[in-house]
C-alpha cells in the first residue's frame, strides 16, 4: 500500500507529537529528580556547616 503525501505528512506529524511527548517525559523525570536530589543533600550540608 504506497502512502500518498499527504499521508506521509500525518505521519511525520504525529511521530514529531511523539517525540516532543517523549522528550518532555524524560525532562520531567529529570528536573523531579534532581530537585528530589536536591532537598535531600542541602539539609544535610546546612547541618554540617552549622546553620
Amino acid at each position: 500500500m504506497a502512502m500518498t503525501p499527504e499521508d506521509e505528512k500525518r505521519r511525520h506529524g504525529r511521530n514529531r507529537a511523539i517525540a516532543l511527548a517523549l522528550a518532555a517525559f524524560v525532562i520531567l523525570i529529570f528536573v523531579g529528580s534532581v530537585v528530589k536530589m536536591t532537598n535531600g543533600v542541602i539539609p544535610q550540608m546546612d547541618v554540617e556547616i552549622g546553620r
